[in-house]
């Protein structure tokens, strides 16, 4: 990158955050009718049930501050398996439903803007117990994993698309987030792209708190091939594009 480059990109960021915007355009002030808060799916897809908190058996409690101590990038995993349990602990710690409101409002384990989640978590499974290996998509709303699709050599696809990183593909499983980004535009316009990137920093520091309770390590990957990352995940990269990752493995 040149100097040239590297201070344009700096004043479009600068411009980006402290941009004045009107939010008497957006979409929510028009009236228009927010998007689900969850891609649909078709009812007779195949979904795995994960265990819901309150039966939890591989999950040990953690104090706040031993996971805030222990909390680093690990790029070094073991070949032992993540549980259903483990998973679904993760799971529920990134993006799962901790409360849902009279009103219709549903609260998360990790803030967002607005309340909106424009995050999916698609999830590249290697090593699972009781799950065959392929691409999943978390379901929230129903804590279940949604089954996409199988994918031939997935370990090393998932190196290649992450520039040669081979700790991604060594990992038992690999937390995908991509963005649906008029979710949040619905609400706040071009100040969306910054909110979102704000959301994604939320939801991957739980997950590596998450994983100091159950004996795992992962490290954010946002060095990628965007265009081959997103094929491998099948989005079209417009609508929904793939923003950060995460690989997980025991340690």
């Amino acid at each position: 990158m040149t100097p040239s480059s590297r201070d344009q990109g700096r004043e479009f960021l600068k411009d980006a955050i402290r941009l004045e915007l009107d939010f008497s355009q957006t979409d929510q002030a028009r009236g228009v009718e927010p998007p689900p808060l969850e891609k649909p799916f078709a009812p007779e897809a195949r979904r795995i049930d994960l265990p819901p908190p309150d039966r939890w058996k591989d999950v040990p409690l953690i104090d706040l501050a031993t996971a805030v101590g222990r909390r680093h990038s690990r790029r070094r995993f073991t070949d032992r398996p993540l549980t259903l349990d483990e998973l679904s602990f993760l799971l529920w710690a990134t993006q799962g439903v901790r409360k849902r409101s009279g009103s219709g409002t549903i609260l998360r384990t990790v803030p967002s803007a607005g309340n909106r989640h424009a995050l999916e978590t698609y999830l590249a499974v290697v090593n699972v117990l009781d799950v065959s290996p392929g691409v999943y998509r978390y379901l929230p709303l129903e804590h279940q994993l949604l089954f996409e699709f199988s994918e031939e050599r997935l370990p090393e696809k998932l190196t290649e698309a992450t520039l040669g990183q081979s700790f991604v593909g060594a990992a038992a499983a690999v937390f995908c987030w991509a963005a649906v980004p008029y979710r949040m535009e619905w609400r706040y316009g071009l100040a969306s792209y910054k909110v979102l990137a704000l959301d994604a920093g939320h939801v991957c520091q739980n997950l590596y708190l998450a994983c100091e309770a159950v004996a795992a390590g992962t490290c954010a990957v946002g060095a990628y091939h965007q265009q081959k990352i997103d094929r491998l995940l099948r989005l079209d990269g417009k609508e929904e594009f793939t923003i950060y990752l995460a690989p997980v493995g025991k340690v």
